[in-house]
């Protein structure tokens, strides 16, 4: 069946919750070291921020993966390329598990980023798969599965560290994805190759996209600049709660995620406005969240319900703009879904990879109060950029 068609019937209650879980797991590799920073810099005997550049390490590691790897999911069978990605993905984890020092650690959570960028084989295949009517809600479905993957991963991996050691987290995240291989083989389809490799050439054509596609610039600026601030607030709040007047330990920090994890609900909510059309709204009220959470956040130096209500709103801003981006761009350019999730994730990975580094520098220079500054930037250029669209647009059509 060729790639533009849907088949609905494939994306069946199991099969969508495999695929929400295949995200959220995958995804979820690059942040289970995040509420672990004061204990893996103390193990390789290095400072809490300069371990901060870890999470850098693993984010620019997706970024590569998604412009790389992922855009060979509108040539080849995505179930063979599935399997390869998880297996190396198995691989790079026990690597990090074993790592006798700091470099060796960095190096395998680059290899851990670049695999886990798997996720971005499975949304696009979703998309490819879903009616067109139904799109934003099945993929709000699947992102829901990933964006809880991303916050849960910070309370797994703080009360497995504080009860089994920072090195269990990832003997049982390789378990995990162990199975989760398994799984996907058995679900997905194998599929025929859909037109000549040549590679060069597929890299190239994600330059012409961009050049073609100004909604999918745009919304790769807006989302680089929301996960960038989602980025600076989950590095930097280790930094935070680990020091005084906190002194939080791991798995109480950990904790925090099940509260990003409630803001995360967001997701379907924002697939189904971009379904209704109201996308442009959407992105204008979510940007506004974001912000406002930053104001709440500058608080958090002395008052923890400050950092619980904070929490929860900029992860409502960060998901919802990230799930309303994508209700827009799969619309695009439906024969290369795999390319436009290339050139979007890698632009959304270079941003958050910037606001890991930025939130160990900001932090380092001016402490919390400068480091919600400077996170509290990137939404204000966002409602900039997206004011100034509103102002060439008719009244709104979305």
């Amino acid at each position: 069946m060729p790639e533009t068609e849907a088949q609905p019937g494939l994306l069946t209650a199991p099969r969508v919750l495999l695929f929400a879980v295949t995200t959220g797991l995958m995804v979820g590799n690059l942040y289970y070291v995040q509420p672990l920073l004061a204990a893996v810099a103390a193990s390789f005997h290095h400072g809490v921020t300069s371990a901060g550049y870890l999470v850098t390490a693993t984010q620019f590691g997706y970024a590569l993966g998604v412009l790389l790897v992922v855009p060979l999911g509108d040539v080849l069978d995505r179930r063979g390329m599935l399997t390869n990605m998880l297996a190396v993905n198995v691989a790079a984890l026990l690597a990090a598990a074993v790592s006798p020092g700091f470099i060796s650690f960095a190096a395998a959570s680059l290899a851990i980023g670049c695999t886990s960028s798997a996720a971005m084989v499975v949304i696009p295949y979703v998309a490819s798969k879903a009616p067109d009517a139904a799109r934003g809600r099945y993929l709000g479905q699947v992102m829901t599965g990933l964006l809880l993957g991303i916050l849960l991963a910070r309370t797994v991996s703080g009360f497995v560290a504080e009860w089994l050691g920072w090195r269990a987290m990832y003997f049982i995240a390789a378990a995990a994805v162990a199975l989760l291989l398994l799984a996907l083989r058995a679900a997905i389809p194998r599929e025929a190759m859909r037109g000549h490799l040549a590679y060069g050439r597929l890299l190239r054509s994600l330059v012409t996209l961009v050049r073609n596609e100004p909604e999918l610039r745009r919304r790769s600026i807006y989302n680089a600049l929301g996960l960038g601030s989602f980025s600076v607030l989950w590095t930097g709040l280790t930094f935070l709660l680990s020091g005084a007047p906190y002194h939080y330990s791991e798995a109480t920090i950990g904790l925090f995620g099940l509260i990003g994890a409630a803001g995360a609900m967001s997701a379907n909510f924002a697939g189904r406005l971009g379904d209704r059309g109201h996308a442009h709204r959407a992105t204008g009220g979510f940007a506004v969240i974001l912000l406002a959470s930053w104001v709440v956040l500058a608080f958090g130096g002395t008052s923890i319900w400050a950092v619980v209500a904070g929490v929860f709103l900029l992860d409502v801003g960060a998901q919802g703009l990230h799930v309303t981006h994508q209700s827009v761009i799969y619309r695009l350019a439906p024969h290369a879904r795999a390319r436009v999730t290339a050139v979007y994730m890698t632009a959304t990975f270079i941003g958050a990879s910037a606001g890991s580094a930025l939130a160990s520098a900001s932090f380092s220079v001016a402490g919390w109060t400068g480091l919600c500054v400077t996170a509290a930037l990137l939404p204000v250029v966002i409602l900039a950029m997206w004011a100034t669209g509103a102002l060439r647009r008719r009244p709104e059509a979305a």
